[in-house]
């Protein structure tokens, strides 16, 4: 969800690698409450961070205690922020609660990238 509104608020001016601990696949369900909010996640895939080993990133945000526990040091002069969402994929309930705890997460997002792009990126 993140590297969706980053790419968006960055205005396609920025390069916005996604990656993670694991690799599962992109939740069905992260795609629907994206696209619920105009934008399109479909094509992206699950990727591992160890493919990206070699780019200079600027910044490296971890989206989850999970993943910042487990990110490795990346030997270069990236800045690195943390924010802990709430996994909504673990949420438990009736498909109306599940839903609120995508789009409550997706909100939460919406709200992170928006500040980080504002603060942090020359547009």
């Amino acid at each position: 969800m993140a590297h969706g509104y980053l790419v968006i608020m960055g205005n396609e001016k920025v390069d916005v690698y996604s990656a993670g601990v694991e690799t599962h696949g992109v939740n069905p369900k992260a795609i629907s409450i994206m696209e619920a909010d105009g934008i399109d996640i479909s094509g992206h895939t699950s990727n591992h961070l160890d493919e990206y080993r070699n780019i200079e990133f600027e910044y490296v945000i971890t989206v989850c205690d999970h993943a910042k526990e487990r990110c490795p040091w990346f030997p270069n002069r990236a800045v690195l922020f943390h924010e802990n969402f709430p996994d909504p994929a673990r949420a438990k309930g009736s498909e109306e609660e599940v839903h609120k705890a995508f789009e409550h997460t997706r909100n939460l997002i919406k709200t992170y990238c928006r500040e980080f792009i504002n603060q942090h990126i020359n547009i």
